[in-house]
């Protein structure tokens, strides 16, 4: 989704509508791939709320190689401690 939402930023001589458009055909192809996943996650035990943890922080893991390298956006230590936080949730969600 860090493309379809994002992607265009760079780009902004495109019309938005157009940048819509594209936009939605891109995030069609990575829901074909998230719902199978998280079908499969739930199956396996998984619930509602680690599914969606875990999602953010790979979502927020994808984001953060996006904004610094096609972005060229500038990694300050308050994002990495911020990650860092988001971590913690992961294991207090994950904990048995």
């Amino acid at each position: 989704m860090t493309i379809a939402w994002y992607g265009h930023l760079k780009n902004t001589e495109i019309p938005l509508w157009k940048a819509i458009l594209i936009s939605w055909c891109i995030a069609l192809v990575e829901y074909c791939f998230l719902i199978p996943a998280n079908r499969v996650g739930y199956l396996a035990g998984m619930n509602g709320f680690q599914l969606k943890i875990a999602a953010e922080v790979i979502s927020l893991l994808v984001f953060t190689v996006f904004a610094v390298l096609y972005l060229k956006e500038a990694l300050h230590w308050r994002y990495l401690a911020s990650f860092f936080c988001l971590l913690g949730a992961v294991y207090f969600a994950f904990k048995k």
